[in-house]
C-alpha cells in the first residue's frame, strides 16, 4: 500500500545542513528498504498560484489556497505492508526533517 507523509512546517527557509544531512539518510534507507516511491521539497507558499477553472473561465489567484501559519513544505510517497509500518516510517522521517509529518493512505 503507498501512503502519502506531508511535511508541515510553520517558518520560512529550508531544511540546515544538519536536518539536510539526515534526510538524505533516511532517504537511502527508504530506497534499500524498498520503501521509496517518489519524494520532494516545496518552495515557500508565497510562491504558489491558485487555478480555478470551474466556471467560463479559469480564474489563477496568486499566493497559498489556504492562509495558515503552518503550511506543505515537503513530501514522501512510501509503500508501506500496512499503516503500522507506515506510521513508524513516518515518525523517522519526523525526527530526520526536524517537522511535524502528517500520513494518510493513497486510495
Amino acid at each position: 500500500m503507498q501512503y502519502l507523509v506531508s511535511v508541515i512546517f510553520d517558518r520560512d527557509g529550508l531544511a540546515t545542513e544538519d536536518e539536510q544531512a539526515a534526510i538524505d539518510v533516511f532517504n537511502d534507507r527508504l530506497v534499500a528498504e524498498d520503501h521509496w516511491v517518489f519524494a520532494g521539497g516545496l518552495a515557500a507558499p508565497g510562491t504558489a498560484t491558485v487555478i480555478d477553472n470551474r466556471s467560463e473561465e479559469a480564474l489563477f489567484t496568486d499566493g497559498p489556497f489556504l492562509e495558515s501559519k503552518e503550511y506543505l513544505a515537503g513530501f514522501w510517497v512510501i509503500q508501506a505492508a500496512d499503516l503500522d509500518v507506515a506510521l513508524k516510517l513516518a515518525a523517522e522521517g519526523s525526527k530526520a526533517c526536524n517537522r511535524k509529518v502528517e500520513v494518510r493512505p493513497f486510495l
